[in-house]
């Protein structure tokens, strides 16, 4: 039962495509939320091949939030992903629309953390950092954020600035911790420990460069023979298992420093 948040810092290193990977592989009930400010919902377009309208979503969310409805409305504005447990939410129609949705993070991370007493996960594709209308608080109430790069020079150079500045601020809150690298291509220039090192944050996991499999999740494409066990499901399924782990790591910590405070207190 958590929350679980993918952002990037620069270029397309497949924040939405890892998003929509880890929760269809994900083995409770989960809410894929796109939260990316950019507009436009690449999982209708490519995952439904534009076969799924986009008349409900984010936007309707914000709307409901004016109205005290927010968590009402959630119920009401999910696509159900087909012969999955997954439900979508689909982030805004245009860019025009973020700072229309800025209001609602706040309140929507909180109702997505109540989401664990109905015995769903959420997986939120958070996109670029430094955008307008990105999803911060979304982030700094996720259980687990994980800073999505490619093992390229560029990303990993493009990724440093926004490493640096995020752990300042998790430290900051005290949930550091819940902070790590996810690696699209581990090896394809670069180690997932040689990445880890320059960054200065932990490689939670890494999904494998594949991207004929990839082009299932981004494209919607037919899977083709022997795609359950290809390099990238096998990562996927990998990296589910590994961010569980950090899950429960995290509020086991969480709950013996608590237990620690009201000991020290009495």
């Amino acid at each position: 039962m958590a929350v679980i948040a993918l952002t990037s810092a620069s270029g397309a290193p497949g924040v939405t495509t890892s998003a929509l990977a880890i929760a269809l592989a994900w083995p409770r009930p989960t809410l894929l939320l796109e939260a990316d400010p950019t507009g436009g919902s690449a999982i209708l377009a490519g995952w439904f091949q534009g076969s799924a309208s986009h008349d409900r979503g984010l936007i309707n969310l914000a709307m409901a939030h004016r109205h005290g409805d927010l968590v009402d409305a959630l119920r009401d504005v999910t696509i159900r992903i087909p012969d999955s447990t997954v439900d979508l939410v689909a982030g805004i129609r245009s860019h025009a629309q973020a700072a229309t949705v800025t209001p609602i993070w706040a309140s929507l991370a909180t109702a997505l953390k109540a989401m664990e007493r109905i015995g769903t996960d959420v997986i939120v594709d958070a996109g670029r950092l430094g955008m307008v209308g990105a999803p911060m608080p979304l982030l700094r109430q996720a259980d687990v954020v994980l800073l999505t790069t490619r093992s390229t020079m560029p990303a990993v150079s493009g990724a440093r600035s926004w490493a640096k500045t995020l752990h300042e601020d998790f430290t900051n809150l005290g949930a550091a911790e819940n902070l790590g690298l996810l690696v699209v291509g581990q090896g394809n220039r670069y180690s997932a420990r040689e990445i880890g090192g320059v960054l200065k944050l932990p490689v939670v996991s890494s999904l494998a460069w594949d991207p004929v499999s990839a082009e299932v999740f981004h494209l919607g494409q037919t899977p083709r023979k022997g795609f359950h066990d290809s390099s990238l499901t096998r990562s996927v399924r990998a990296a589910v298992s590994t961010i569980q782990a950090m899950v429960a790591t995290n509020r086991s910590r969480l709950a013996h420093g608590n237990l620690v405070n009201a000991q020290e207190g009495i």
